[in-house]
């Protein structure tokens, strides 16, 4: 089964596809340093490949990717771009809402960002008193990972994401700039809220160990990924809502 891409769909094809489904899957990501090894898209980049072979696994149809995301933390990385959670939210409800207006009422985010979760339970929140149901997927967040990758393997731009991208688009990995830093604890460590930039703590951008990452590695975080999400698109796509 190949993808079901509905901006590339005629009207027709879009009325046709409403009236059997009430089902789509919308990745969302960001533009954000990764390391000096990886390309500023990953988080996007990743969510949408997600999203498309969940599509062909399972027929739901996927959206654009949404490529800005919460990622002020990143800002002194030049390429970093963000937007507010406030932005975020109400652009991702006003999405959910035009979606409603043809009959879908559920919906899968595919998220490749933890900074955006706080956002993106606020419009799930607001949706779900509107009638819609949106699901967040956060691929990162698998157990599985943890047989695959170690503890310090698993941080941002490290060897989990880098694998991964040199599983799906190794022309992009330059693995001969990867390094490896350990991040500087905060003064708040278990104890508060600290409101840290991503220099607060490391020079390179990668959280741990990144030059560990290959390409099998990659697969199978990938695979596993893609298992989970496929699992919970059956799901979603079952479940009978209640008014």
């Amino acid at each position: 089964m190949s993808e079901v891409k509905l901006d590339e769909m005629s009207w027709q094809e879009a009325k046709e596809y409403f009236s059997r489904s009430d089902t789509v899957l919308l990745p969302i990501g960001s533009v954000e340093q990764h390391g000096p090894q990886n390309p500023l898209g990953t988080d996007y980049m990743i969510a949408y490949r997600l999203a498309l072979e969940a599509s062909r696994r399972t027929g739901v149809a996927v959206l654009p990717p949404v490529p800005f995301g919460v990622s002020e933390h990143h800002s002194r990385f030049p390429g970093t771009i963000w937007v507010s959670e406030d932005t975020l939210k109400n652009y991702v409800l006003d999405v959910v809402r035009a979606l409603a207006s043809h009959g879908v009422k559920k919906v899968i985010v595919v998220n490749g960002h933890g900074g955006n979760l706080n956002a993106l339970r606020a419009a799930a929140l607001a949706a779900r008193r509107e009638g819609v149901l949106v699901v967040v997927y956060q691929w990162w967040a698998l157990p599985e990972l943890r047989s695959i990758f170690s503890e310090e393997e698993l941080g941002h731009a490290a060897s989990v994401e880098t694998s991964v991208n040199l599983h799906l688009h190794p022309h992009l990995v330059k693995m001969g700039k990867a390094v490896d830093e350990k991040p500087a604890k905060l003064p708040t460590d278990g104890l508060g809220y600290y409101p840290e930039r991503t220099d607060d703590r490391v020079r390179s951008g990668v959280f741990g160990v990144s030059t560990t990452a290959s390409r099998e590695k990659g697969e199978r975080a990938f695979q596993a990924a893609l298992e989970a999400l496929v699992k919970l698109v059956e799901t979603v796509k079952s479940l009978e809502l209640r008014p």
